[in-house]
């Protein structure tokens, strides 16, 4: 059992390092900040924004859960959801990332 739960913090850790080289690459080469959004001029564009969002999603909530509100505090249970969900969501990019990876190889 303990094998399988190093495996899966394994495949955690390979996504969100995925996710957030992919999102630094996108803002290093798109020059705007990577955001969670689905609006293009047209169907190129708004496809290659879903695609960085999905990629970029778990990086991108992480930080979504650690900004400041109008009194310039954190609330626990936003950034507690949003790591939440990131680190499920990079869960999921981790397995895509070392399906496409282990396929390439050969294993």
């Amino acid at each position: 059992m303990a094998n399988e739960f190093v495996i899966s913090l394994y495949i955690v850790a390979v996504g969100l390092a995925f996710a957030g080289g992919s999102t630094y690459l996108y803002q290093l080469f798109a020059k705007q900040e990577a955001v969670l959004r689905f609006d293009g001029d047209n169907i190129f564009a708004t496809t290659g924004h879903l695609l960085m969002s999905f990629v970029c999603g778990p990086f991108i909530m992480l930080h979504m859960g650690w900004r400041r509100d109008s009194a310039g505090g954190v609330h626990v249970s936003q950034a507690l959801l949003s790591a939440f969900i990131a680190f499920g969501w990079s869960f999921i990019v981790g397995l895509l990332f070392l399906w496409v990876y282990i396929g390439i190889l050969g294993f």
